[in-house]
């Protein structure tokens, strides 16, 4: 998985899988996009507005956490 975040733009783009063939975009809101792959399968969501999504400017920081094995991981925004 990536995650990727355009300050300039304002987009956030997470990418579950590497991309294999065409995908089509679901539009969800005015600010949430999916990409499928043509058999059905998640391949990214794209968020726009993505500090406000993501509440990035309250925040300062991105945290992944895997609940499993409780490793946790910090971005500094």
């Amino acid at each position: 998985m990536k995650i990727s975040y355009d300050p300039k733009y304002n987009i956030a783009y997470i990418k579950v899988r590497e991309k294999i063939a065409e995908v089509e975009t679901l539009r969800i809101s005015d600010e949430i996009n999916i990409d499928i792959t043509p058999d059905g399968k998640l391949y990214g969501i794209e968020l726009l507005n993505a500090n406000e999504q993501l509440e990035l400017e309250k925040e300062k920081e991105l945290v992944i956490l895997n609940e499993v094995t409780g490793q946790r991981a910090q971005l500094h925004i």
